[in-house]
């Protein structure tokens, strides 16, 4: 699980295709510190596994289908990108809770300060006014609605501290719809009667 409130900011190094994978390593001096293999950390929002680690670098594996349906495919060498490690017990949470699994992949319309992203059919029917949203792994509070996406008021920091200040018209980015609304859609769609309603027992 992750927040949403990126760590620092790193880069792609390199990307080279192994077999079915692709070996993708960043330079992420901020975030090497005490990770090990096996440890997860959320790279523009999608989760990666550290299969590698150096003292300013770390590697991951992406499998073609996670190249495809996230941002990440698109990245070239020396493309910025937002990084956050795992949530370790008993951390504040400052953002809310991501699982690092991209939705699908949105659109910018307008860059940020006034951010508007076209989203993906499958994150619209989670959209909420004053909901939660996971722009490229960073933790946004939706201010519109709108029938093909979302706005957003990125504050000044955000927009320094974060890629969405490289973002401009056109750009693609990764989306992570809030999971307790996906949940929620899910008890719903199998119809399960909830235990507080159910009728007592004379």
């Amino acid at each position: 699980m992750f927040t949403g409130i990126i760590e620092a900011l790193g880069s792609l190094r390199s990307a080279q295709a192994c077999g079915d994978q692709t070996r993708l390593v960043f330079e992420a001096p901020e975030v090497t510190a005490g990770s090990v293999v096996g440890d997860s950390i959320a790279v523009n929002g999608c989760c990666l596994t550290i299969v590698e680690v150096g003292d300013r670098w770390w590697a991951a594996d992406a499998v073609a289908e996670t190249l495809e349906r996230t941002g990440l495919g698109a990245l070239r060498p020396g493309d910025r990108v937002n990084l956050e490690r795992s949530l370790v017990a008993g951390a504040r949470l400052g953002g809310h809770l991501v699982q690092g699994h991209v939705d699908g992949v949105g659109h910018i319309v307008d860059p940020a300060p006034a951010l508007r992203v076209r989203a993906a059919a499958t994150v619209l029917p989670y959209l909420v006014p004053k909901g939660s949203i996971t722009v490229d792994g960073i933790s946004l509070t939706i201010v519109d609605v709108l029938a093909d996406g979302f706005t957003v008021a990125v504050v000044p920091y955000t927009i320094a501290a974060t890629t969405l200040g490289d973002k401009v018209r056109g750009d693609t980015v990764n989306l992570e719809a809030d999971v307790i609304a996906k949940y929620v859609e899910a008890l719903v769609r199998a119809g399960v009667p909830s235990p507080y309603s159910a009728p007592k027992e004379t």
